[in-house]
């Protein structure tokens, strides 16, 4: 029997996995439905490559899959919950950044008034 790995390690090398800006904007794309590896590309705009190695990551962790229609090869979300993360993704961040402009307005009131001549 392996070596129980605990589960706040298991989620931090799942979001170690996610780490890197192509994969995280193939998921992106993948949660609108499967697509094709050309239409990545364009959509991308990196060297094949570096697109094919990041797909590999996704593949070998599970959250992609890949399959062959003729000479395309099509990827597509493993499972619903990945667009689900991207989303609530979007939605931590957009909280984040309405906070950080009410605090930009707040210092640049403060700032303003004690710029005022007393």
């Amino acid at each position: 029997m392996g070596v129980q790995v605990p589960l706040y390690q298991a989620k931090a090398e799942f979001f170690r996995m996610l780490g890197h800006p192509v994969r995280i904007r193939v998921l992106e794309l993948l949660a609108d439905g499967p697509t094709p590896v050309r239409q990545l590309l364009a959509a991308i705009e990196v060297e094949p490559s570096n697109l094919s190695q990041q797909l590999a990551v996704l593949r070998r962790s599970g959250i992609v899959t890949a399959t062959r229609d003729g000479s395309t090869v099509v990827y597509a979300l493993a499972g619903g919950d990945v667009a689900e993360l991207m989303r609530a993704a979007r939605r931590i961040l957009t909280e984040m950044l309405t906070g950080r402009e009410e605090l930009l307005a707040e210092l640049r009131e403060a700032e303003a008034s004690s710029a005022l001549p007393q």
